[in-house]
């Protein structure tokens, strides 16, 4: 059997299990599970590839994305430029093994906001500042915006305060994309902290978050006329392209 999995913790909010068991019905790939590995610390990681023989792929969420870069062996590019990983392949040889570090992050979301992008849109906010925040500023530059990112601690020049958001930094930066977990089920009542009497339709709001498929962020973004993109699709794209991974030959 090959197994693949997410490690994370808590998961209780994860899509993986479901949308991979569905994924194999569907295609009729057989000899396939994916399984949850909630660890409550990053060093258990090995012990999970140790005690699972079969395990040969691994997604990675909150809060390891970043914590886990030094249990591996290698990054890809995108992976090691980024500073975070989602994605893992594990390679065997009898009873040890190595571990290959990937970003599909970057795949998804630049799939799904590409085609969002009007002429207007030169220029972005990241809320949040954590492992996903940083594959959306890959993204965002790699197709020519300039990016700020808005923090509660802002620890350098590009990092900038909530409250310094007004009208003419939502009018300069029409793209607003919220990599932080607010508004994340179940705490469905809260939102990013961004003045949205100024949002507009020149607006782009795009939350990485997918439950509720509507967050709060988003909403407030519509009502203003705002174009509004959720993450579903970008989860979607990035663990297709997690699979193609695992079951390649390419080392």
């Amino acid at each position: 059997m090959k197994l693949y999995g997410l490690i994370g913790f808590p998961l209780s909010h994860s899509f993986s299990v479901g949308y991979f068991k569905q994924k194999f019905e569907k295609e009729n790939i057989v000899d396939s599970e994916y399984r949850n590995f909630e660890i409550p610390s990053i060093e258990l990681l090995k012990e999970v590839i140790a005690s699972n023989p079969e395990l040969i792929g691994l997604n990675v969420t909150i809060p390891y994305k970043e914590q886990v870069i030094p249990y591996l062996d290698e990054l890809d590019e995108a992976a090691r430029e980024i500073g975070a990983v989602n994605t893992i392949k594990i390679f065997r040889k009898g009873s040890s093994f190595k571990l290959k570090g990937y970003n599909t992050d970057v795949y998804g979301f630049k799939e799904t906001l590409k085609p969002l992008l009007k002429n207007n849109h030169q220029k972005a906010l990241i809320l949040g500042t954590g492992g996903a925040a940083k594959a959306v500023e890959y993204v965002l530059k790699n197709i020519g915006l300039d990016v700020v990112y808005i923090s509660r601690n802002p620890e350098n020049a590009n990092e900038k305060s909530y409250t310094e958001l007004n009208e003419i930094a939502i009018r300069n930066f029409p793209v607003i994309i919220n990599s932080s977990p607010l508004g994340m089920y179940p705490k469905v009542d809260a939102c990013p902290d961004i003045p949205y009497q100024f949002i507009n339709s020149n607006n782009l709001l795009y939350d990485l978050i997918y439950n509720p498929a509507e967050t709060l962020f988003l909403k407030k973004g519509k009502e203003k006329g705002a174009l509004i993109q959720n993450g579903l699709a970008m989860l979607q794209l990035q663990a297709e392209k997690a699979y193609e991974i695992w079951t390649s030959n390419n080392y």
